[in-house]
């Protein structure tokens, strides 16, 4: 359909840029090392850009952008700052260190120290509405007594607005990263949260305007990777990458599962001479990536697993069967994984990341 060039010129330093949909609109995103680039791309307008100072390099956490692109949350290993067009600090929540250090106050104090580069670390995400932020934190808060819960992860509820704590929940998990998944109802989210080898925990909250009530699902063993336009369903890939499934929101039960015995191997295999590969190494695995491009079809991908033997494939998966009904094919070669935007496409990011594809059926 389109290609859209990356806000920021190609470094090393640079994540490769994402596309976010809103009604009415989209949000082109690229964080670098200084800046978080927001560009507001709207069918009968020219592209609007803002750029957000970030008050420490990307590899020191993450960040979040509200669905009118007017607010970014940046999470750091000591702090959650919301910065804004004019980038000015709007608040700042600080919590125990991810690094597990006593505390600082500024970047430059930790910029160097190996515990900090290479510490755990947590997440945001705004909710449908933007007028909340879901946060992912190391506890406990900063104002609070040191002893109380020291160390424990918890997720919040704040006001995007001025930075107040609305609710509170320990996640009793152990993570190395977290990613927030929105939901349509702004009082509903999903957290992913990756602890290494030992599993990828999924966490759905729901606040009710008083208190956090937060559900388990998939057994700490599902990656939540999209929900549904609707809004009735998640899919989730296992952590060993053998099986997506979609399961219901209301109570995150599976309603039907899709393994990845049913892929088909690779085409370059089938050329090979009889005994050149093991049954096992040729089994594809899914990505951690893919999502609905609407209600009743799914795309996913078998990158990773592929690259050993040529150009990774996408698939569509039909969710009234969960079955696999196409590859998809491309007029020209395409890396990485698809990324589904809800409204019937999908893009993928270029081989040296500095733009994007979006695509249509």
């Amino acid at each position: 359909m389109t290609t859209l060039a990356a806000p920021l010129a190609f470094s090393g330093a640079d994540a490769a840029p994402c596309l976010v949909s809103r009604p009415a609109t989209r949000l082109l995103i690229q964080r670098g090392d200084t800046e978080l680039v927001v560009q507001e791309l709207k069918p009968s307008a020219a592209a609007s850009t803002v750029r957000f100072p970030a008050p420490w390099p990307r590899r020191f956490g993450r960040c979040a952008v509200s669905p009118a692109g007017d607010l970014a949350v940046f999470t750091g290993p000591h702090a959650l700052q919301a910065v804004d067009q004019a980038g000015n600090v709007q608040w700042e929540l600080r919590h125990r260190c991810w690094g597990g250090c006593a505390g600082h106050e500024a970047f430059t104090e930790y910029a160097d120290e190996r515990d900090h580069r290479y510490a755990s670390s947590g997440s945001a995400g705004f909710s449908a509405d933007g007028t909340l932020v879901w946060a992912h934190i190391r506890g406990p808060l900063a104002h609070e007594q040191p002893d109380r819960g020291r160390g424990t992860e918890e997720w919040l509820v704040i006001n995007a607005g001025d930075g107040t704590v609305l609710a509170r929940a320990r996640t009793h998990t152990a993570a190395a990263g977290s990613f927030h998944v929105p939901h349509p109802d702004p009082n509903q989210m999903g957290l992913t949260i990756g602890e290494g080898q030992e599993g990828s925990p999924l966490r759905w909250g729901r606040w009710d305007g008083d208190t956090l009530a937060v559900d388990s699902f998939g057994g700490e063993n599902r990656v939540l990777l999209a929900v549904s336009p609707t809004g009735d369903r998640l899919l989730t890939v296992t952590h060993d990458q053998d099986t997506v499934a979609l399961h219901r929101v209301s109570d995150g039960a599976v309603e039907a599962e899709l393994s990845a015995v049913a892929v088909p191997r690779h085409p370059s295999v089938e050329s090979e001479p009889s005994g050149t590969f093991e049954d096992d190494e040729t089994q594809a695995f899914f990505d951690y990536g893919g999502g609905f491009l609407n209600e009743d079809t799914v795309v996913v991908g078998t990158v990773e697993s592929d690259e050993e033997f040529g150009t990774g494939r996408h698939w569509l998966v039909d969710t009234a069967r969960m079955r696999l009904t196409d590859r998809l094919t491309y007029p020209f070669e395409v890396s990485g994984l698809p990324q589904a935007l809800g409204d019937g496409t999908w893009y993928t990011v270029s081989d040296t990341e500095n733009a994007l594809h979006v695509w249509a059926l």
